[in-house]
């Protein structure tokens, strides 16, 4: 098992490693293999990013983000620019429902409202949004109109998992209430238990996902 010491080191190369991230302006902190990220960036994209280089790491368990976005004069954008903005990037994005999505923004903070068929519209609207820029932070609170009973997305779910992490799967339970999907038991990584996670949020119905899984 690694040190605290080695995953922050590891932490810190993979983070000056990837070229989306300045990580000069990120500090890092790890215990009991739990990394807190402090400061600020440029972006909010570039505060998502962050957050994925980390769980790329292995060895560790949880990530904590307390990173602020302070946007350099040249990312500034009045909220209108915004909103036209990311509602023509939704427009243009295959996948995601014409009109079915809205788009409110106040002070670079965007909230995603609206109904779709998938909970991976939800979450394509959510990425997308948190590209552009100006925005400072995204609040999704679009709907999935769940039209699968629970079992059978209990069903599809159990099988997508058996197909990308089958070795993991007998560890993992899955239970489903209303679209309401919730993840237990452990896996080896965070890699996995971002797979495990983008497998739940795949199956039709699903609305929302209550992560439980443990990282050994």
């Amino acid at each position: 098992m690694k040190t605290d010491m080695q995953v922050k080191r590891e932490v810190q190369e993979e983070l000056d490693w990837d070229p989306a991230i300045n990580a000069l302006g990120i500090g890092v902190e790890v215990r009991d293999r739990v990394v807190t990220l402090s400061g600020h960036l440029g972006t909010y994209a570039e505060k998502l990013a962050a957050e994925k280089a980390v769980q790329r790491v292995a060895g560790v368990k949880a990530v904590v983000v307390e990173l602020d976005v302070r946007l350099s004069g040249s990312d500034k954008r009045t909220d209108e620019d915004i909103a036209h903005a990311v509602r023509s990037i939704l427009l243009w994005t295959v996948g995601v429902p014409e009109d079915k999505v809205k788009v409110q923004v106040e002070k670079g903070f965007v909230t995603l409202m609206g109904e779709v068929e998938w909970g991976y519209q939800s979450r394509l609207a959510e990425r997308l949004a948190s590209q552009a820029r100006g925005v400072v932070r995204v609040l999704n609170q679009i709907k999935v109109h769940a039209t699968v009973g629970a079992a059978d997305i209990g069903k599809e779910i159990d099988r997508a998992l058996a197909r990308h992490v089958e070795r993991e799967a007998k560890r993992i339970r899955v239970t489903v209430e209303g679209g309401t999907v919730t993840l237990s038991g452990t896996v080896d990584s965070l890699i996995e238990r971002s797979v495990v996670r983008g497998a739940a949020w795949s199956a039709p119905g699903v609305h929302a996902v209550i992560d439980h899984l443990t990282v050994e």
